[in-house]
């Protein structure tokens, strides 16, 4: 690829990144699993310490899992590694969460009203809406913010991988919210998760695929000092 054609090339990937909430059933196949989860080890950390742990679950392991989310959402079995309370967006960061909920359930049929149906959506939703693969990141059982968005950093890196292969994705942070569920699962002891990323081919004609988020102006988020 020319130097010229780059700029264009970002561009379009970048942008072309969504969050896709129906899957065909379809697998990835393994050579390009192992392309994309190579591709995104490049992704930079603090001193190069990479301290995300990555556990990709396919096929009746996936299966399993979704059933034990759902049963433990049924239950309100919650176990969090990182806090979260309801009031932590605030102002424009809850008024833009809004936003993007109204569209989603707008496109899937669910007023806003209808309580019943949005957490029917949300306990569909730890199947994986369906997607044929879920990656879930950990990082280290002592790590704090730093560390934490070093594997936010990844975890972008991972998405943009996926998009250069054809493939979407979806990161869902409710997976996060039963880390004990996941993992007695998975057998993995002595790590925190922080997010989940769903992933496959998506289904083009499902309505919740269709939608578009905004983003925000340029001079609402970034100051340029000179």
């Amino acid at each position: 690829m020319v130097t010229e054609c780059l700029p264009e090339y970002a561009e379009r990937l970048i942008r072309g990144r969504r969050a896709t909430r129906a899957f065909r059933p379809d697998p990835v196949p393994e050579q390009t699993l192992r392309a994309v989860f190579s591709l995104a080890g490049a992704a930079p950390s603090n001193s190069n310490t990479q301290p995300w742990h990555v556990e990709v679950v396919s096929g009746a392991a996936r299966e399993r899992l979704g059933e034990a989310l759902v049963a433990a959402h049924a239950r309100r079995d919650l176990s969090l590694d990182f806090p979260y309370s309801e009031d932590l967006y605030r102002g424009i960061y809850q008024r833009r969460r809004q936003q993007a909920g109204e569209r989603l359930y707008a496109a899937v049929g669910i007023h806003r009203e209808d309580h019943a149906a949005r957490e029917a959506y949300h306990a569909e939703s730890l199947r994986f809406y369906g997607a044929p693969h879920v990656a879930l990141l950990f990082t280290a059982p002592n790590a704090e913010v730093r560390m934490a968005a070093d594997v936010g950093i990844y975890a972008q890196t991972l998405m943009l991988a996926m998009t250069a292969h054809g493939v979407a994705s979806c990161p869902q942070g409710l997976l996060s919210f039963y880390a004990d569920t996941i993992r007695a699962e998975l057998g993995v002891q002595d790590r925190k998760i922080l997010l989940g990323i769903s992933f496959g081919y998506p289904d083009d004609s499902a309505p919740a695929n269709a939608i578009t988020t905004p983003r925000a102006a340029l001079d609402e988020t970034t100051r340029f000092h000179t």
